[in-house]
Formats: structure tokens, sequence, C-alpha cells
């Protein structure tokens, strides 16, 4: 017979106690309110505990490090110290704060936001083109971030939401009224980089494709033939950009892109263009790299609106993190959204709300000169953030020409005036003074015209691109001979493109 000291029971029933104790979970009782109306908000929460070890609540929404709410909620938790972030998109405040779950007590965390802005009343409506979540869960996170259009990425390589189902006829889902998403959204993402695709009424069969082939501009121009669709380039560094831009083929580019996340930088461009590190260092070299790139293609004379996609999903981002917002006015319908977006009457955004007319006119408008004339336009911001800033930035036509002084206060005032004297474009930009990521906004660009002259192209940015295409085909080596034929084709034709820009260039 074994034989067990009282000492030993006595010890060993105390810790069991113990560590029941320490596994015990307590009710804690979440909501979020208006802090003027005092209702309800969907919200995201970022909830961890004294060691920044991210609590997940099942069975709410959850992702990485967030989850979202609709409403008040119950949640069961250990007995803790915990920290709490609570957002819900730009236009309300972020709240942060701690509390402590203390053993037999119901905590009850009532956060209040405050609304910064309502930029749908001023004809702003906010979409997220990169978003890879799932269906059942896109409705709780839109009214979460308070975002208006949203594109799932239901087909991406071999990867097919739909396989062995019928796609659906009504892709578009409307819901609370003015909120849409779109459930056949797809993406083509292999050596060459990626681009999204929206408006097909099916997949596109991207299934088995090899890195390299079949090439990405044969998936492009078969989207192409879908009336009404609409192909983004997901980032402007990837390997293939310069080829796909000569298809002339393209509806839009990811300037507020996914290596932009919301707590750090996904640093190096993956496997696309390098950047120069030492002229662009991280953490935001990234970001100004994608920056430099955008300009080039409008120095061009490539009419090309900014995006925005934050990847959530795949990327630790929330839904909407990078987003874009589009000037459609007072009613919001799915198909005026992507025409004003088409139209470039936009700015894009993870952070800043930066709305700028120039003599009353919208991002996307063309000033028209007569030859020899100049123009003054007066420049007027509105501004909205959180985030710590310092000046506005006037780019024209690749430079930055003017830094305007700016209080992070400050929510209305003027950039002054720009003179107009040669055809071009020009755009404002603000850069939070955030030090572990690139916090931005940007708007898109206007443009200038001069009657009887051709668009501006600038000689150094077709060059730039010239030389980008010739370095990319050297980068293509496939095994069959006639794989390797039309890889080389598509670059045959890109580079006959450029070189025609730079021998019509007509600018530096």
């Amino acid at each position: 017979m074994i034989r067990v000291s009282r000492f030993v029971l006595v010890f060993c029933a105390a810790w069991i106690a113990s560590l029941a104790g320490h596994l015990s979970a307590e009710p804690v009782v979440f909501s979020a309110r208006d802090a003027d109306t005092g209702a309800i908000l969907p919200c995201r929460w970022h909830l961890a505990d004294e060691h920044q070890k991210a609590f997940r609540p099942d069975p709410l929404v959850f992702f990485r490090d967030h989850f979202v709410t609709q409403g008040r909620v119950r949640i069961e938790m250990p007995p803790d110290k915990y920290v709490l972030e609570v957002e819900r998109g730009p236009e309300y405040s972020r709240w942060k704060g701690s509390f402590e779950v203390q053993e037999g007590e119901t905590t009850t965390v009532d956060v209040e936001l405050n609304r910064l802005v309502d930029l749908s009343a001023e004809g702003w409506w906010s979409g997220d083109l990169h978003v890879h979540r799932s269906l059942s869960e896109i409705e709780v996170l839109m009214r979460a971030e308070n975002l208006h259009v949203a594109p799932v990425i239901t087909w991406w390589n071999n990867q097919n939401h739909w396989a062995g189902y019928a796609p659906p006829e009504q892709p578009v889902v409307q819901f609370d009224g003015r909120r849409f998403y779109d459930r056949l959204g797809g993406e083509d993402e292999r050596e060459g980089g990626a681009l999204l695709f929206f408006g097909l009424p099916k997949p596109l069969p991207l299934r088995g494709s090899s890195r390299e082939y079949p090439t990405s501009v044969h998936f492009l121009r078969m989207a192409r033939q879908t009336p009404g669709a609409w192909i983004d380039i997901e980032k402007p560094f990837w390997w293939d950009v310069p080829v796909w831009l000569a298809t002339g083929q393209v509806d839009s580019i990811g300037l507020a892109n996914n290596h932009m996340c919301r707590a750090s930088m996904y640093e190096s461009e993956a496997w696309g263009k390098p950047r120069d590190t030492d002229a662009l260092p991280p953490p935001r070299g990234n970001g100004f790299w994608t920056q430099e790139i955008y300009y080039h293609i409008l120095n061009a004379g490539l009419r090309i609106p900014p995006s925005a996609g934050s990847a959530s999903g795949v990327l630790p981002n929330p839904v909407g993190y990078n987003r874009v917002y589009v000037h459609v006015g007072e009613n919001l319908e799915y198909d005026a959204w992507w025409e004003g977006l088409r139209q470039g009457r936009v700015f894009v955004t993870n952070g800043p709300l930066l709305r700028v007319t120039a003599s009353g006119a919208l991002p996307g408008n063309v000033f028209t000169l007569k030859p020899g004339e100049s123009q003054e336009v007066e420049l007027v911001a509105d501004l909205t953030t959180e985030d710590p800033v310092s000046a506005i930035e006037l780019v024209q036509n690749g430079q930055v020409v003017r830094r305007v002084p700016w209080e992070t206060s400050d929510t209305h005032g003027s950039l002054g005036t720009l003179k107009l004297e040669e055809g071009g474009w020009f755009l404002a930009r603000i850069i939070a003074d955030v030090a572990d990521t690139f916090r931005f906004a940007s708007t898109g660009p206007f443009y200038v015209d001069v009657e009887g002259q051709s668009r501006q192209v600038s000689r150094a940015s077709a060059q730039f691109f010239l030389d980008w295409v010739r370095e990319r085909r050297g980068r293509v080596e496939l095994e069959d001979p006639e794989q390797q034929r039309e890889a080389q084709a598509m670059f045959d034709e890109a580079e006959a493109f450029w070189s025609q820009r730079v021998a019509e260039a007509n600018a530096k």
C-alpha cells in the first residue's frame, strides 16, 4: 500500500486551488459609444496583456491582434492587467487605456469615441481595394471600420473560393443602405508582381500557372475583354509595372499599399524592383520609393489615379487601414464610386484625412492653358488628423515645390497660390511624424494641359521605365522555348512603347 502524508495532500490541494484560481475567468463587458449621441458603435479592439500578448475572445471575429464588435459584448477573461486600443477608422478618435480584471468581480469597459469628421457628408466615400477576409465576416468588418466599398479577393493564384460552385450572378452586395462589397475580386500574384481584378463575372483561369507563365499580360488582356472590368496595379514597384503600363489597360495603382502597416513597415520590396536603401533608408524608405515611382508614371504622361489596399487577411492590417476616398456627392452608388475613382476625384490615406481644392476644383481636374499663358490657382486644404504633422507639401511634376507649415490641430487653411506655366501635374501630400511606419495622405493629381501641345512627357521618367523593362527582361528564363518566346514578346512590346516615349519626350 502506498501511503501519502497529510502534508502532501494539503500541499497538492493548495496547488490545485491556486491553479484553478489562475485559470479562472471573470466577466468583462465591453461597449463603445459615440461621445456626442451616446449610440453604440461597431468598432475594432486591440486587447493585450501587460506582455503585449493579444487576447482572442472566441467567437468574435479576430485577426492577428484585434477583434471587432457590433455592440455591447460580454467576454470571460482571466484576472490580469490589460492594455486596450479602440478604433473605428480615421474619422473617429482613437481610444487608449488600461484596466484590470479582478477575481470574483465583473468589469465594465465603456469607451467613448469622438467623431472627428463626417466625410460622407462632404461627399467623400471610402474604399479598400485589397481585402483577403472571409465573406462571412466582411459586413461586420466594414461596419466596424466605417468602410463603404470593399471588393473581396475570393480567387488568388491557385486558390479559388468558387471551385466546384457557380459564381454568384449578382456578385455585388449592398447592405446598411450605402455599403457595398464585391464577392468576385481576384488577384494574380506571381514573379512579376500582383494585379487586382474587379468587375469580372467569374475568376480568371489562374490555377496551374507557374511563376512566369502564362505571362501576367496574358491574364490582364483576358480580363480586359469584359466590359466594365477594373484592373489595379497593387503596388508601383512590382517588376512588371512598366510592362503593364505599356499596355494602356490598367485603371489604378496602389499608392497606399499593404507594405504600410498600422504599427510597422514591410520594409523590403519583396520580389519587386529594390530601392537604393542608402538614399531611401528604413523604416520609411519603401513609402518614399512608392511615391517616387508614381511620380515617374505621371511625369511620363500617364494619368492613372492612385488607389489603396490593406491586404487584411494576409498582412496584419485591419480592413480599411489603407483606404481611398472618392468624391461622389451626397448619395453613394456603386458604379458612381468607381467612375469617381476613374476620374481621379480621390485622396488616399492610412491616417490623415487631406482634402484639397485648386480654385474650387477637385483632384482629377484638368486646367488648360493657352500657349504662352500662365494661370494662378488658389489651393485650400481641409485636414483632419490625430497623428502629429508639421507641413503639407505641394508636389509639381515630381518635385516638392512648397512646404506649408501646419499645426496638428488646424483643420482648414490656405496653401497659397500655385503658378501654372507649363503642362504637367501637381498634388498635395502630408507625411505624419510617426516613426515606425509610413503614415501619410496624398490627393490624386490635378493636371495641366497646354492647348495645341501634346501632353508633357519627361525624358528622364520614360528612360527610367525603359531601363526597368530591360532589366526585368533579363530575369526571365523559361525552359520551354515557346514559352520563352511568348514572354520575350511581352517585353518587346513594352520596350517599343517606352522607346517611343523617350523619343517623343518634350521635357527633361
